[in-house]
């Protein structure tokens, strides 16, 4: 304990690094984008903007892309009636198309489906193995295929009448899963994760690094990394395991990874990211699971999570499932795309959701400014 707690203040030390590298996450293909995704893409491309302003003399890189593994994905494409590697290259170019409306310009645009991606998270998996942080077990509990997670009962609502169980957070409905997988020994690495959570700025706005202490005030259980390959086949192999399949979260999070080079020493020259943006309902597996997988690998974690709230529907979060999204691309034809992005980020408040009356046709936005002034810190 006392040797990773070191290790971890040692990776904390703030330095000037000539690479200063951003990233959105990877957005999952199992519908078009809608502007909610665009407004994460916008935030880190403005937040790049600023800093080649700022800083000339840094190499400032932006990464996005496409998340193309899972369960949904599969569902998807049957739902379509096409292959599944033809709707992820379908639904991948659509996010090109929009962000490139957008005028925003990565450095790189990943997709977790091509060779380089699938080559770092094997090395990474192997990385883990060999360091003692794996291990097979049986393993149950209550699955939310909607989400691509596991979820304890503290995170579920019982439905009495029907009997089915939800998703607190999503909403979505789980079901009882019993299956031989590889687990992660997430419990070891509590400590460490709660003093990176600790450090100055470290989450973004502090709202939510309270979220993530409130979490990690409770003992964390070992996290499942993979799935049986005959329930989840369109994912990446487990190395040396064809039974399995790496669990699309870890899968996704190497992307960040991959995306400068990893496992070629390439990487080194960009790692860590300077700043994460994310949306809050994906705060658990960038505040909790990152940089516990990180330290598990002896890699830095990222120097910063801007973590931003959502656009909702009549108070409801957009939702692909729930089809209650605005198309970025028809919004523009009426606002233009400047007008769009100008929108988003001007009255766009990361404390707190802004919500989108669907009344009428247009694009008609409320903004909640409860907690204003918190939320602009």
């Amino acid at each position: 304990m006392l040797l990773r707690r070191i290790k971890c203040l040692r990776y904390l030390g703030t330095r000037f690094n000539s690479s200063h590298y951003v990233t959105t996450p990877i957005f999952y293909v199992n519908a078009a984008p809608h502007i909610g995704h665009l407004y994460s893409a916008v935030i880190a491309d403005a937040h790049c903007r600023y800093q080649r302003l700022r800083y000339p003399e840094q190499h400032v890189r932006l990464c996005t892309g496409t998340d193309e593994h899972g369960t949904k994905i599969q569902q998807a494409a049957s739902l379509h009636g096409i292959p599944v590697a033809k709707y992820c290259d379908d639904i991948s170019q659509r996010y090109r198309e929009v962000f490139r409306s957008a005028g925003i310009q990565p450095e790189d645009f990943i997709r977790t489906t091509e060779d380089r991606h699938k080559r770092a998270v094997a090395s990474f998996w192997r990385r883990l193995h060999t360091r003692g942080h794996i291990y097979s077990a049986a393993y149950s509990g209550w699955y939310c295929v909607s989400d691509e997670t596991f979820l304890t009962d503290s995170q579920l609502r019982l439905d009495e009448a029907s009997g089915t169980r939800y998703s607190l957070e999503s909403g979505h409905p789980v079901e009882w899963t019993e299956e031989t997988n590889y687990m992660f020994r997430l419990s070891q690495f509590q400590d460490d994760v709660r003093h990176w959570v600790k450090q100055e700025a470290r989450i973004r706005p502090a709202k939510f690094e309270k979220i993530l202490l409130d979490t990690l005030s409770e003992p964390l259980p070992d996290v499942s990394v993979s799935r049986p390959s005959n329930r989840v086949h369109w994912a990446i192999p487990v190395p040396d395991d064809d039974s399995q399949t790496v669990y699309v979260w870890l899968d996704a999070l190497v992307n960040y990874l991959s995306s400068v080079g990893y496992p070629d020493e390439e990487f080194s020259a960009h790692w860590p990211p300077a700043q994460q943006v994310i949306g809050k309902d994906i705060l658990k597996f960038h505040g909790i699971y990152w940089p516990a997988f990180l330290l598990a690998a002896d890699l830095e974690p990222p120097r910063q999570l801007y973590v931003h709230s959502h656009w909702t529907v009549d108070g409801q979060k957009m939702s692909k499932s729930k089809h209650n999204v605005v198309d970025p691309v028809q919004a523009a034809r009426q606002y233009t795309m400047e007008g769009l992005r100008y929108f988003l980020l001007r009255e766009g408040v990361a404390h707190s959701d802004g919500s989108q009356t669907s009344a009428t046709q247009k694009l008609h936005f409320e903004f909640d400014k409860t907690d204003a002034g918190l939320a602009r810190e």
